[in-house]
């Protein structure tokens, strides 16, 4: 999918949002790291275990693309009055002519649809209702299935979300093809990625395709709007916690409570027997070493935040990976509360230290 949208710009993202964004917003790519759709493709495979139900959201957003795209070109040979398009549908050629460009920017849920974009998908799948099966020759170039990268999302560095043209041509078949994919993919039972759903979307979407022959948009439209609202419920505030208040994942964190604690137990074994051996202040002051890795690893690990990473731009995508904090807003909240870490951190270690270095000794 990713030739399939190569030539096409994405969606400008937003650098004077002064909130955190919303997941439409991040699944029409209009955020920049750590909070964008990579970001997310990587919190969903590998915090919450459900990447398919993201890859749905995404195949069905393309499907919608490449609809879109199709009924362009064939509007535009209705409009240059070329004699490829079958006359004998009047009704069809009619809900053609009356589509307009269709030059939506994103493919996304229908609750952010404006009544335009709505009126104009709706029309649209009404035509490919009626186009059904109708247009095997049409003024759109065929390319046999195997020579089209597929709509299906493998891997995270493929994820692209424009609803705007391909940069090649579309058949009709091609359409049908991807509408059974997605069916085969992710809704059938026993399906290589079934997504779980209510049974009645996924009987009414299997039904339509395989029963009526349906392949436009709006077959899936419930089942995409579920997922949406699913995500947005249950794993994109998540998402935020995880990206924009902190820059650590938990294999990372689960790694710094061990060394924080590891620390904290070296650095008060060796204070008492230091102070028990009447051993200088001098000696003592050694003491600074553990006490402040394990109160930096620990505090790390109770706001999921490593504040000087923070403070130099950088937050934690995949173990030991890292890459640049480039949405404006997320690097002042990570600015701020690497700040306040920082203080607490220092504040605790200068405690522990003066405590554990100026204490008189006594040797027993």
């Amino acid at each position: 999918m990713a030739d399939l949208t190569a030539a096409t710009p994405s969606p400008q993202p937003d650098l004077t949002r002064n909130r955190l964004p919303t997941l439409f917003e991040v699944l029409s790519r209009r955020t920049l790291p750590p909070v964008d759709l990579f970001s997310f493709y990587i919190y969903m495979r590998d915090q919450q275990r459900s990447v398919d139900y993201l890859d749905f959201w995404l195949d069905v957003a393309q499907h919608m693309s490449l609809c879109r795209h199709y009924v362009r070109e064939l509007r535009r040979s209705v409009l240059v009055g070329t004699p490829d398009l079958d006359r004998s549908s009047k009704r069809s050629s009619g809900i053609l002519e009356g589509l307009g460009d269709l030059n939506h920017p994103v493919a996304g849920p229908s609750m952010y649809a404006t009544e335009k974009e709505k009126d104009q998908d709706a029309q649209m799948s009404a035509f490919l209702r009626e186009d059904r099966g109708d247009h095997h020759d049409s003024p759109i170039s065929s390319n046999a299935m195997q020579d089209r990268p597929s709509p299906n999302i493998s891997t995270p560095r493929e994820l692209q979300t424009d609803s705007n043209s391909p940069p090649h041509t579309v058949a009709r078949q091609d359409i049908r093809a991807s509408a059974e994919k997605i069916l085969y993919t992710f809704l059938l039972p026993g399906a290589e990625r079934e997504i779980t759903l209510p049974g009645s979307i996924t009987q009414d979407v299997t039904t339509s395709i395989e029963e009526f022959g349906r392949d436009d948009p709006e077959v899936f439209d419930v089942a995409k709007d579920y997922v949406f609202q699913a995500m947005e419920r249950d794993a994109f505030p998540g998402f935020l916690r995880m990206k924009a208040l902190g820059n650590l994942i938990p294999p990372t964190l689960i790694m710094r409570l061990i060394l924080g604690l590891v620390s904290m137990f070296g650095g008060f074994w060796a204070a008492f027997i230091l102070i028990f051996l009447n051993e200088s202040r001098t000696t003592r002051l050694w003491l600074i070493l553990p006490f402040t890795i394990g109160v930096y690893c620990l505090a790390s690990y109770q706001y999921s935040l490593d504040p000087i990473l923070a403070l130099i731009g950088y937050s934690e995508y995949t173990p030991f990976n890292f890459s640049r904090v480039r949405e404006p807003y997320v690097r002042k909240l990570l600015a701020r509360r690497s700040t306040m870490v920082l203080t607490v951190t220092v504040l605790i270690d200068a405690a522990l230290c003066v405590l554990f270095i100026l204490v008189p000794g006594k040797r027993l």
